[in-house]
C-alpha cells in the first residue's frame, strides 16, 4: 500500500495528458514543487475539477507511484484565480512561469510555496502601484532560494509590507539588476 500524503497545495499550471487526465505543476507546503496526475479531472462534473484549476490554493492528497505523484483527493481551499483581476492573474502568471522556468523539476523547498501565497495575498490585498515592487521582490526570494541572489533583500512582515514594497519602488532599477543577474547565471 503507498503513502497518502495530505498537504496545502497551490496549483501552478494544468495542462492534459490524455483524453479526461490533466498534468498539474503543485507548490505544495510540505512537498515543495511536484508535478503529478489528476485521473478524470477534465470530465464534465469531475469533483476535483474545481480544487485544481490554476491558481487555486487547495487541500490535497497526494500518493507517490513508481515514477511519478497522482493526486487522490482535493478540497479547495481558496481561488486566487477569481479572487485577482485580470492584470493582477498575469503578473502571477509571470511568477509563476518564472520559478517553473528556473526551478528543478521536483524541487523540496517548501519556502516556495509560503513565498507564493503571500504574493496571492499581497496582490488582493495592496494598491496596484505597489504591485510591480511585490513582482521584484517575489522574483528576487526565489533566486535567493535557488542560490542565484546573494544581495540583501529587505525583511517583510504583516507590520512593514507597504514600506518594504515603497523601498523597492523607488530602487526598482538596481532590483531588476539583480533579478537580470540572477537570471543569466542560471544559464537560460
Amino acid at each position: 500500500m503507498r503513502h497518502r500524503y495530505a498537504t496545502k497545495a497551490i496549483a501552478l499550471k494544468r495542462y492534459p495528458i490524455s483524453e479526461a487526465s490533466a498534468g498539474i505543476v503543485l507548490l505544495t507546503d510540505e512537498l515543495g514543487l511536484i508535478h503529478a496526475r489528476a485521473q478524470s479531472v477534465r470530465k464534465q462534473g469531475a469533483k476535483l475539477a474545481c480544487a485544481l484549476q490554476t491558481f487555486t490554493e487547495s487541500d490535497v492528497i497526494l500518493l507517490r507511484g513508481k515514477e511519478s505523484w497522482r493526486i487522490s483527493g482535493a478540497v479547495l481551499d481558496t481561488s486566487w484565480f477569481s479572487l485577482l483581476g485580470a492584470v493582477e492573474r498575469e503578473r502571477a502568471g509571470r511568477v509563476a512561469g518564472f520559478l517553473l522556468r528556473l526551478a528543478p523539476c521536483e524541487s523540496i523547498d517548501s519556502r516556495f510555496f509560503h513565498i507564493m501565497h503571500d504574493f496571492f495575498q499581497t496582490l488582493v490585498d495592496m494598491p496596484e502601484k505597489l504591485h510591480d515592487s511585490a513582482e521584484c521582490l517575489v522574483s528576487l526570494r526565489f533566486l535567493r532560494i535557488l542560490g542565484l541572489d546573494a544581495g540583501e533583500l529587505p525583511v517583510v512582515n504583516n507590520d512593514n509590507v507597504v514600506h518594504v514594497l515603497e523601498t523597492i519602488e523607488k530602487d526598482r532599477g538596481a532590483y531588476i539588476a539583480r533579478i537580470n543577474r540572477g537570471i543569466t547565471a542560471s544559464g537560460l
